[in-house]
């Protein structure tokens, strides 16, 4: 534990400290007075009111839409289900600024909607919405449908033959069985959405705000540390409660249940009543998902003089204004070097942590599992500003170094490591190591024959996830990113928030890149998926 602990007190405590620090403690003296002026402050209240409400309807909203799809997955069998379920999981990996620019490209601006029926859907609300269902629909699929897909159906029969109508069956025996896991589900929708920045950023504007946008607003546009620092410390708290009721949900999932195979509860759908299902649940997923990626892609060839590469090529030039200092198309080769660099971190880091955690026991452990998802809900921006005011002096001095995209990035990797990892070492006959120590293996060696060959696919799964989601982090990035040196969310974001057609056309040919590497990646997970895998998330 040692060195996971070690990453995560250096780069993950210690900016987010710093930031609190100097915003209650500008000059020696700890000012708690400024939590209460701060909280009751109008426009903060506004702010933690929609923080909220859209959060509650966004989960809502994906659970009403996924469950039907999780249900599919779980007990139908149809041609192409290998694939559909990578697509549906497409939309997770993706950078959140990518999916604000699929959005957009659907329902703002000249996208498909203004087009074709004068509606625009930007400027409101339903467009963050649907982008988060959009999301993490993937999130309910994976985590309810994973379950149900191990539930025995015998037991639902048994209900039907004692007299139970099909509803009573479902609601007495399967609901109850389903609810820890649509509380995982929900929970962790509800935290996505709650500390949601790059969806908001681009489709919410100066309208709408949340906890994650507002933090950035009081850091880089206004350099109010005082109120980022409040703000952070309500969103860490509030992230805390949402882990702690996550963990509850999923010791109360693994210890209440008795799971069969799953491919022994799939079929075919009969009657047409499931036929119909399905072909809700493939309609909703192409209007849900594939249209608006679809747009995207269409919408990256649509040059003022018709369809072709005018806007692609373009990405290979500098323009007038300055606001690039290399070609836009050089982004790529940077996202590429840094997510390669931040997966290496990332495996390494969650790597040592999952064995610590599958070796130990105790509350200690325990509260390092919980630490390790921390990332994944607390405030990338006050990580990425904390970053710059904490690493900027010898021994750590990295703020001219390249090395400190890569760390950022690796520490929202490190959660998908440990998560896809941990499932498989425990599974480890621990009789195997035993046999290696009597046979003079030292440690090591019995780790690289016993362990590794075992968990190498899911270090291979757990190594493209860290790589995903490192591709796509924006959060901390957009802060700590070099001029000279821009990721592709970076330029993307750049590209929105300039006027005209040109830097529109460039920032869809740049998502469509983007998306074209996260799905890639996921398709190659999903080829080395196993059953031992398929229910994690």
């Amino acid at each position: 534990m040692a060195l996971p602990v070690a990453f995560f007190a250096v780069f993950f405590a210690w900016p987010v400290v710093s930031i609190v620090d100097r915003g209650l403690r500008p000059d020696g003296d700890w000012r708690f007075g400024r939590i209460g002026e701060t909280l009751s402050r109008p426009d903060i209240l506004d702010v933690l009111g929609f923080t909220a409400w859209q959060a509650l309807a966004s989960t809502g909203l994906t659970l009403l839409v996924a469950l039907p799809g999780a249900y599919v997955f779980a007990r139908f069998d149809f041609p192409g289900k290998g694939v559909l379920r990578a697509v549906v999981t497409v939309p997770f990996v993706l950078p959140t600024v990518l999916v604000g620019t699929a959005f957009l490209a659907l329902v703002g601006r000249n996208g498909l909607t203004d087009e074709l029926w004068g509606l625009r859907l930007d400027t409101s609300v339903w467009a963050i919405l649907l982008a988060h269902v959009f999301f993490n629909y993937a999130v309910v699929v994976r985590t309810v449908g994973g379950l149900w897909s191990q539930l025995d159906p015998r037991q639902e029969e048994a209900a039907r033959v004692l007299g139970a109508s099909r509803f009573t069956a479902w609601r007495t025996v399967t609901l109850p069985a389903l609810v820890p896991a649509v509380s995982a589900a929900a929970l962790m929708v509800f935290l996505f959405t709650f500390t949601s920045f790059g969806v908001v950023q681009i489709l919410g504007g100066d309208a709408y705000t949340t906890l994650e946008a507002e933090i950035y607003r009081q850091t880089a546009r206004l350099l109010d540390l005082p109120t980022a620092a409040v703000l952070t410390l309500v969103q860490f708290a509030a992230v805390g409660a949402i882990l702690g009721l996550h963990a509850w949900t999923v010791r109360r999932r693994e210890t209440a249940l008795r799971l069969v195979p799953p491919e022994r509860t799939a079929r075919r759908p009969r009657g047409a009543g499931q036929w119909a299902l399905l072909g809700g649940v493939l309609l909703s997923v192409a209007l849900l998902i594939l249209l608006p990626l679809g747009v995207l892609v269409e919408r990256s060839f649509a040059g003022p003089g018709g369809y072709g590469l005018g806007y692609y090529r373009a990405l290979g030039s500098l323009d007038e204004s300055g606001t690039f200092l290399v070609p836009p198309l050089e982004a790529i080769g940077n996202s590429l070097r840094y997510a390669l660099a931040a997966t290496a971190i990332a495996v390494v880091i969650g790597g040592l942590a999952a064995a610590a955690l599958t070796r130990r026991a105790g509350r200690l452990v325990r509260g390092f599992d919980a630490l390790l998802m921390l990332p994944l809900g607390v405030s990338a921006v006050t990580v990425g500003f904390g970053f710059l005011i904490t690493l900027d002096e010898p021994p750590l001095d990295l703020r001219a170094s390249w090395i400190l995209v890569p760390l950022a990035q690796a520490l929202v990797g490190v959660p998908f490591v440990v998560r896809t990892m941990l499932p498989v070492l425990r599974a480890v006959d621990e009789r195997l190591r035993e046999a290696a120590a009597v046979l003079g293996a030292s440690p090591w060696r019995a780790w690289r024959e016993v362990d590794l060959p075992l968990v190498r696919r899911a270090l291979l799964i757990a190594a493209g996830f860290a790589f995903a989601v490192s591709l796509g982090e924006f959060g901390a990035t957009v802060f700590i990113a070099r001029p000279d040196s821009p990721t592709l969310p970076v330029a993307v974001a750049r590209l929105l928030g300039r006027p005209g057609e040109l830097n529109y056309g460039q920032a869809m040919a740049l998502s469509t890149i983007l998306m074209v590497v996260c799905a890639v990646s996921l398709l190659l997970l999903e080829r080395l998926r196993t059953d031992r895998t398929s229910g994690e998330f």
